[in-house]
């Protein structure tokens, strides 16, 4: 880029005067530094977490297939055994977590989907929900690590070449995990840390660890009485910015709460989100911002109670009563976590409902549903260029139009079960199913 500037900006260069093809000359060498310039400014297009580089489940701009049934995909990857996290992308780099001779391990793919890298640890815990697996957590990256967590308690630090740099397990150190299913939250960094959630029946706490030795920086307890299973979370933490300065955003044990990353400390709590104290209400879907909007999806859409609410960020103590900006009660997610993409908010329900609302006021835009089926989809969508892409849990996987309104463009059959959710970046599109990883881009067949 100084090179470049240095062209422009030369005075001998600004003196010059050129005429006929010395003209058509330093025309093309202009447009060549101009395009030099735009592709050194333009950064590689990533997926560092599972919810995407914005963590709100839409990608960058970009074209996207509509037809993604398997035997149009443009390569597909052998893995090992069960696993249902979310891959990750770094410089077209491919990082997932699978088990493998029954131990966790991650793995890593390059842009052709030939395998890089195999990293195991210790013995696997496997799934016990038929749609779960000690694998379900997602990788996280930030270009220099690469961190993973299972539900064998294993937390670990990477470099990008597999080479373990640190692990511990969090049940060896802290006691087991009580949960009713399988543990299913994902490892949130900071600039300095790994962030790591436990929300259960039991000691629950938020606690950093150092990115480069594994280090326990702080540990704060986070506990707060609750119904039956209230206490339960598998959603995954946000990284926000609240008044000039990055915090983190928790979700669980019906209360959402803002952390200081530094220390730890809890900045403010929202309460009130189980007024009636109906028991069975873990919390599933994770958190997604949109502006200064937190939304938040609380009850079970499964069983006709979904709840979704609009909280304001930037708030100090409770903030129940000050920072609630508006509730649904006839309207929500359990499972799927919403997406968010040029100031809409989309949720996407366990039986396929799909709507579209107003972050900042609840109010519906519009509102439609994929075809009836007795599956369940526990994937969340993904936004990627101008299509919604939605993956049910038996591998059919649509794609639709969602502006000005919803359009169904197809139906795909993926043929294996697909509970990890779809990831797009730099024109191709990634579907994790039980035993493959397929990329599929327009007119790859």
């Amino acid at each position: 880029m100084r090179m470049i500037e240095l062209v422009f900006f030369s005075p001998v260069f600004m003196q010059i005067k050129p005429s006929g093809p010395s003209k058509v000359l330093l025309l093309r060498l202009i447009i060549l530094c101009c395009s030099l310039a735009t592709a050194v400014a333009q950064p590689q297009p990533n997926w560092p977490a599972w919810r995407g580089p914005h963590d709100n489940g839409s990608a960058e701009p970009g074209t996207y297939p509509s037809d993604l049934n398997a035997g149009n995909a443009l390569w597909k990857a052998d893995l090992p055994g069960k696993g249902c996290s979310t891959p990750i992308i770094w410089n077209k780099e491919i990082f997932l977590t699978a088990p493998t001779n029954n131990l966790d391990a991650a793995f890593a793919f390059d842009w052709n989907g030939k395998p890089r890298w195999v990293t195991a640890f210790g013995a696997q815990s496997p799934g016990a929900h038929r749609n779960g697996s000690g694998s379900n957590p997602s990788a996280v990256t930030d270009g220099k690590g690469l961190f993973v967590r299972f539900k064998s308690g294993t937390l670990a630090g990477l470099d990008l070449d597999g080479n373990v740099r640190w692990q511990t397990n969090l049940i060896s150190a802290f006691g087991p995990e009580n949960l009713y299913w399988d543990q299913g939250t994902s490892p949130v960094l900071t600039g300095t840390d790994v962030i790591v959630a436990r929300m259960h029946g039991g000691d629950s706490w938020l606690a950093a660890f150092d990115k480069l030795t594994g280090g326990l920086h702080w540990k704060v307890a986070r506990n707060f009485e609750t119904p039956v299973e209230g206490d339960h979370a598998y959603d995954t933490p946000l990284l926000i910015q609240e008044h000039g300065r990055q915090s983190v955003l928790v979700w669980g044990a019906q209360h959402l709460t803002s952390h200081d990353i530094a220390t730890g400390k809890m900045l403010w709590s929202c309460d009130d989100f189980n007024p009636q104290a109906v028991p069975n209400w873990p919390a599933v879907a994770s958190p997604v911002v949109c502006g200064d909007i937190a939304i938040v999806a609380c009850g079970r859409a499964d069983r006709g109670q979904p709840r979704l609410y609009g909280i304001k960020l930037g708030g100090a103590g409770d903030v129940t009563v000050t920072h609630r900006a508006w509730k649904r009660e006839d309207t929500g997610t359990f499972v799927p976590t919403p997406a968010v993409a040029d100031g809409e908010l989309y949720i996407l329900r366990d039986r396929g409902e799909l709507e579209c609302l107003d972050p900042a006021s609840g109010e519906t835009r519009w509102k439609d549903a994929f075809p009836k089926s007795s599956h369940n989809f526990y994937a969340s969508p993904l936004i990627a260029g101008d299509k919604l892409y939605a993956a049910r849990e038996d591998g059919v996987v649509f794609v639709a139009s969602i502006q000005p309104k919803f359009e169904l463009l197809s139906e795909n059959k993926l043929g294996e079960q697909l509970i990890a959710s779809p990831v797009a970046v730099a024109n191709r599109l990634f579907l994790r199913g039980e035993h493959h990883l397929f990329c599929f881009a327009s007119g790859s067949n």
